[in-house]
């Protein structure tokens, strides 16, 4: 399927700038974008890239290597040892792009790799906010946990490995049991944070480090004026931007179009991201970061007319549209988050967390609600063959509706959810986003758990 086709596991060393220029230039979308290899690209003189599903860019600055981002407790092994075959030098800087796990979650592997070499631990520097993000990952390890195992449902089955955010999550012994932690609790603090900017030398070269919100509140790009280089991590994801996710925390739509338009300021020459291909040529880099701001802002613009006119979220969400144009761009597409959900973190960003309904500020048990629509229907099969019909002739928003009042209401009815599941996975068929097919999965599973044993 399209969604899985991004993410290619293994695949050959192939010459990325080009790859990247033909598929931008001819705009094609039948290419592998996210190329999960663990291997090394050398792109630039002293300047590679480890293929991961969260890129490492390694930096040869003649003192030893400045990394950017260290992958996840997964892969991060195996990104150390690629750039270690790479160059025989010490790893002197980690710079953590933001703190998201599948960027730092590898770290404990860059400290091991220096201690096998009696080298110093890379020095680690990061917005200021990333050690508050590593404590709330703490804070909150089971839901972390819950919500990417949601997220991700059913695809790293299809794809054999544990992708993004997902590939968070190590066993760990605690009080002779296993448990499971979302970062390990070996994961590397930053060694020095700043606020807004920070400039420092690396073997004789200035680096520019820059905060721009966008997917995170502390997130950090680069800039090497000399060498014309921009570390974007994930500004650039060669999908639509994350910035709906409905899991996670704010996201900041036009806080990262606002980044973007920076970005083009430097008139950058090769652009490093952490997922997708690198991207080299100044018209090419502008050309694709304008189209990326160009489509946030439009939509963010939209979503704040409709509320200064005083419309509902529901209203705002079937109104509020990206042209089929833009989402077909190879480097805009809605596989992994998508346009409506964006729209719902503009929403809470500049509105709060009510829909305008009022019913919905303080509403009844889903349960009671959806007993008393069932009395008033004929009970919840009534409701959840009209989910079949409304699934059948194509309106599987209604059908999803539908089938959740019928076991809300009949919890333990294994007719009901197998009916409901049957929907969900349906609807999961029908949609793009890897985040969508995730949660409908979840909640094909949820149902099948009710009717499963029944049929043993």
């Amino acid at each position: 399927m399209a969604s899985l086709a991004e993410f290619n596991i293994g695949g050959n060393m192939d010459d990325l700038l080009a790859i990247s220029s033909e598929v931008i230039d001819e705009q094609k979308v039948d290419v592998l974008i996210n190329r999960v290899n663990q291997q090394l690209s050398e792109v630039d003189e002293g300047l590679a890239m480890v293929e991961s599903f969260s890129h490492c860019v390694a930096w040869d600055h003649g003192d030893g290597i400045a990394c950017f981002d260290a992958s996840g407790v997964h892969t991060g092994a195996a990104v150390v040892g690629e750039i270690a075959k790479w160059r025989n030098k010490p790893i002197s800087h980690l710079f953590y792009t933001h703190g998201h796990a599948d960027h730092v979650g590898g770290s404990a592997a860059f400290a091991a790799h220096a201690q096998s070499r009696s080298d110093h631990k890379p020095l680690v520097i990061g917005h200021e906010n990333v050690p508050g993000r590593i404590q709330r990952y703490r804070d909150t390890n089971n839901w972390n946990l819950l919500i990417n195992a949601r997220q991700f449902g059913g695809i790293n089955s299809d794809m054999n490995l544990s992708i993004g955010e997902a590939s968070a999550g190590v066993e760990v012994k605690d009080t002779g049991k296993q448990a499971r932690r979302f970062l390990p609790e070996n994961t590397l603090l930053p060694d020095q944070t700043f606020a807004e900017q920070h400039k420092m030398s690396l073997g004789g070269v200035e680096i520019e480090l820059h905060h721009s919100k966008g997917e995170t509140d502390d997130h950090l790009w680069c800039f090497v004026p000399e060498k014309k280089w921009i570390m974007t991590g994930d500004f650039i994801i060669w999908n639509f931007p994350n910035a709906g996710n409905p899991q996670k925390v704010q996201r900041y739509p036009i806080d990262w179009a606002r980044a973007l338009r920076k970005m083009i300021a430097q008139e950058p020459e090769l652009l490093l991201p952490a997922h997708g291909l690198p991207i080299t040529g100044k018209v090419r880099i502008a050309r694709v970061l304008h189209e990326i701001a160009t489509a946030l802002e439009d939509l963010t613009t939209e979503v704040i007319r409709m509320m200064n006119e005083g419309h509902t979220l529901n209203d705002i969400i079937h109104t509020v549209k990206v042209p089929q144009e833009t989402i077909a761009k190879p480097y805009l597409r809605p596989l992994y988050d998508e346009p409506e959900f964006v729209v719902h973190n503009v929403w809470r960003q500049f509105g709060g967390w009510w829909d305008g309904e009022a019913s919905s500020l303080k509403p009844s048990r889903n349960s009671e609600l959806a007993s008393a629509i069932s009395e008033l229907a004929g009970g919840p099969m009534v409701l959840a063959n009209r989910a079949v019909e409304a699934m059948n002739n194509g309106d599987e928003r209604l059908a999803c509706h539908l089938a959740d009042l019928a076991g809300w209401a009949a919890s333990d009815d294994p007719d009901v959810h197998a009916i409901r599941a049957d929907i969900y996975n349906r609807r999961r068929k029908l949609e793009l986003s890897l985040m969508a097919k995730g949660i409908y999965k979840a909640a094909a599973r949820d149902s099948e758990a009710v009717f499963k044993p029944a049929q043993d």
